[in-house]
């Protein structure tokens, strides 16, 4: 008797918990993708008529969205800022909501943070490193318009998305360190650490403009 008692508890806990996740669609209708942009020629251009891609990765990738809501596929759109989610063969954008403003690729692993700050640091920010310090990467797309020849012999030049080189910005309590570009700007900030970081940067030599080089600065700058 008690055995058939837990495993009706047992059941009707997963129906439960099977319940309490959410579908994404459901919060978001049917926000569908428009993959186009109109030139200002007024020309409605596909994404396949324009060289280059919006995208970081064309692909979509199986992902944790919300706490509580269904994984689903995702892909970010560098040129919009978006957060686009496949449902049922159709691309759908993510609404920029609270709920939603912590993105996690299962693989290959990569987070996405929705942030809301002021003048550029809003949007999606790739997340480096998660602590007391963090690390964010911000990739921005831009779309170039055709330009026509301006002679016989000269050639047309075709529309076409150009990434950007990346910012990076260092979050320090309520405060960012934008596009660190050398040595005196990270002691700035922690005056009370200054032997132990000059020790750091004798022992490695970090490049501003490197993933790998910032991750290991902040890392260090998280363990005290």
């Amino acid at each position: 008797m008690k055995q058939t008692l837990f495993l009706l508890t047992f059941i009707a806990s997963k129906l439960l918990l099977g319940q309490q996740t959410l579908s994404v669609n459901k919060v978001t209708g049917d926000q569908s993708v428009f993959s186009g942009i109109v030139s200002t020629t007024g020309k409605n251009l596909s994404y396949d008529e324009i060289q280059g891609s919006p995208y970081l990765d064309k692909n979509f990738y199986q992902a944790r969205v919300a706490t509580d809501y269904e994984e689903v596929p995702v892909r970010y759109n560098s040129y919009k800022d978006e957060i686009e989610f496949q449902k049922d063969g159709k691309a759908q954008v993510l609404p920029k909501d609270e709920k939603f403003s912590k993105i996690e690729i299962k693989s290959p692993i990569q987070t996405f943070i929705l942030l809301k700050g002021q003048d550029d640091i809003a949007g999606y920010f790739i997340e480096l490193v998660n602590g007391k310090n963090s690390l964010y990467k911000k990739v921005k797309t831009i779309f170039r318009d055709a330009v026509p020849a301006a002679n016989s012999y000269a050639s047309d030049k075709p529309a076409q998305f150009k990434i950007q080189d990346p910012v990076y910005y260092i979050k320090i309590e309520n405060s960012f360190i934008k596009k660190p570009k050398n040595q005196k700007e990270i002691l700035e900030q922690f005056p009370n650490r200054k032997e132990e970081i000059n020790t750091f940067f004798k022992s490695n030599k970090i490049k501003f403009d490197k993933d790998e080089d910032l991750i290991k600065l902040v890392t260090f700058l998280n363990q005290n």
